[in-house]
């Protein structure tokens, strides 16, 4: 059996979790998540738990069980707590700033780019440089923090860019001068 798949998955107060024949939904206090079950994994909910099952032994079965049980987590999590990620601007004259519903970013092209921040997604920005966004859906937030990184991914000689906060930018040695 799944390591993960196995274990049940607490309910806290205040988030009621629904089941129905196609998919589950959590609602919470940051706001509700839906997401469809595949035909061969089942959702059960009882006193105060959630608890995924597989309908037989077949590989994809078994991939599903925790996939489903690790999806739902992340739902119950994502209304009670929410997720954030932290987005770092380097480089001179680069900088963030947040303008109504979009982020207009200076990453040394000639103009500015304007990134639409999609719904449910929360984007602030600190001391020009620093870019913390929060949702209470965890896919969608690293869907956001991939699109935005890759409007200028960190360069390895002077690791001008955008990078994850914790990401390590492996350094190259440039050309050395001919004498």
């Amino acid at each position: 059996m799944s390591r993960i798949g196995r274990l049940p998955i607490p309910i806290p107060a205040g988030v009621k979790v629904t089941v129905s024949p196609n998919g589950v939904s959590v609602e919470g206090k940051r706001g509700k998540l839906n997401q469809e079950v595949a035909p061969n994994v089942e959702v059960r909910v009882a006193e105060g738990q959630c608890a995924v099952f597989r309908k037989d032994d077949s590989k994809l079965s078994k991939a599903m069980h925790g996939l489903y049980r690790r999806l739902i987590q992340n739902m119950v999590t994502g209304v009670t707590d929410g997720f954030s990620k932290v987005l770092l601007v380097n480089g001179v004259g680069f900088r963030a700033e947040l303008k109504g519903k979009s982020l207009l970013l200076n990453l040394g092209f000639s103009n500015p780019i304007e990134y639409a921040v999609p719904e449910g997604v929360t984007v602030a920005v600190e001391a020009n440089n620093r870019i913390i966004i929060s949702s209470s859906d965890r896919q969608r937030l690293g869907q956001v923090c991939a699109e935005i990184r890759s409007l200028r991914p960190p360069e390895p000689y002077k690791g001008k860019g955008i990078r994850y906060e914790k990401e390590f930018v492996r350094r190259k040695i440039g050309k050395t001068g001919v004498k």
